[in-house]
């Protein structure tokens, strides 16, 4: 799998906006946006990409949510190429696929898991390979939870089921990706979000579902 982060002109607020491509490009790999953001230029990045030969740049569309820095360049990118578009929300204009928690989505050339996440939004997903260790968390505040904050409990749910993962590559919506001590900081963030909400007892338990963590 690769994962190439789509140049911006940085003058448009825009989310990151990722193409996910196969190692090799093969016919069956599906050329993957997660998100699209809202700036044009995207739309040269994407020509300039070893998308393959032969292949479609982008075969589908993934969102993460539906807020408009992550979608509003989706009729664009529909008329451009007119790629299948995934999603958790009904809303997003045009036919696309709905999402569920714990569907899997081919993305190049790896399987992902849909975790439904809501808080920032009501229809956020994070999408995680196993393979790879790869998670896509949008706006998610997965790394970002407090012990001073509210968080619901659908939210704290979600966060308990990746720090279950073994996660080593985060990609976020905005922002640089974290590449090192992931499941030591996921699992830091969700006892700051849980809070007392956590028995000691349930606190072992994440502990113990969590992965070995890399020294």
């Amino acid at each position: 799998m690769r994962i190439l982060t789509m140049a911006t002109s940085h003058q448009i607020y825009t989310c990151k906006v990722y193409l996910v491509l196969g190692t090799f490009s093969q016919l069956e790999d599906v050329n993957t946006l997660v998100d699209v953001g809202q700036d044009p230029v995207v739309l040269q990045s994407i020509a300039k990409a070893p998308t393959g030969i032969g292949k479609w740049p982008v075969e589908q569309v993934v969102l993460t949510h539906d807020h408009s820095d992550h979608t509003a360049l989706l009729p664009l990118i529909r008329e451009k190429f007119n790629p299948r578009v995934l999603a958790f929300s009904p809303n997003v204009a045009g036919p696309h696929i709905l999402l569920h928690d714990g569907d899997t989505v081919k993305m190049g050339d790896e399987n992902f898991e849909v975790i439904y996440t809501p808080g920032h939004s009501s229809d956020s997903v994070c999408l995680y390979n196993r393979t790879e260790g790869v998670l896509f968390v949008g706006d998610s505040p997965v790394l970002t939870a407090s012990a001073t904050g509210t968080y619901e409990q659908g939210f704290l749910e979600a966060l308990g089921k990746i720090c279950a993962r073994d996660v080593r590559q985060i990609y976020f919506g905005h922002g640089d990706p974290v590449t090192e001590r992931c499941n030591e900081r996921l699992l830091e963030s969700y006892r700051l979000a849980a809070g007392s909400r956590l028995s000691y007892g349930e606190q072992l338990q994440i502990q113990d579902r969590a992965p070995m963590m890399a020294p």
